[in-house]
């Protein structure tokens, strides 16, 4: 499975990361739930709610790179959130993983995430996907298909569209209501959808 498959719209980027399989060091977990983020005006997916939104920034430089790189942000001075970058190379775009489900490595998941309850909530939202890996700023701009890299990505066959949910994105204010967030259904780790309450009321 190539790079070039996330060198793509980002939306379709999110789509095609479901399913797939993320790795740092022992850990593994599955990817069953995405936002997909665009980038800055001058670009063909303007997107007013990405980081890259406003232009390029030292924080958000990957974006505006190739595909399948990490980005890595910290949120809220406490969690560090993991990106996937997407799209052609100097078009800024990204997809937030959001939720997985631990496929390999448990017990050092847990150990990383002793308040979890149960297995599905060890990777459940941004935070604490990121925590369950152990992914930190450190791992910003790791190229994800580089074989010796201590992030990896395995790309898995495509999840059929029909078993794909979309929706609006979570806790944005702006562009509250894209629907850019993708999860598979049938997981007990897809997280909870929480509107922010910054964000305008739609439209009745």
């Amino acid at each position: 499975m190539s790079v070039d498959q996330l060198a793509v719209p980002p939306a379709d980027a999110a789509r095609r990361l479901l399913g797939s399989v993320l790795w740092s060091g022992p850990v593994g977990v599955r990817i069953v739930e995405v936002e997909a983020y665009g980038g800055d005006t001058a670009g063909p997916w303007p997107d007013p709610a990405s980081h890259s939104g406003r232009g390029p920034t030292t924080r958000n430089a990957v974006m505006f790179g190739p595909a399948g790189v990490l980005y890595v942000y910290l949120s809220y001075g406490t969690h560090f959130c993991v990106n996937v970058t997407s799209g052609p190379d100097g078009v800024a775009s990204a997809v937030l993983l959001r939720s997985g489900e631990v496929v390999a490595g448990l017990d050092t998941a847990r150990a990383r995430r002793p308040t979890a309850r149960r297995d599905h909530d060890l990777a459940r939202g941004p935070g604490n996907f990121g925590s369950a890996m152990g992914i930190t700023l450190a791992d910003y701009g790791t190229d994800l298909f580089e074989r010796s890299a201590p992030v990896r990505l395995a790309l898995n066959e495509p999840i059929a569209a029909e078993r794909i949910v979309s929706g609006p994105r979570v806790g944005v204010r702006l562009a509250a209501d894209v629907a850019w967030r993708f999860w598979l259904p049938e997981s007990a780790a897809v997280s909870a959808y929480r509107r922010s309450p910054r964000a305008p009321r739609p439209a009745t």
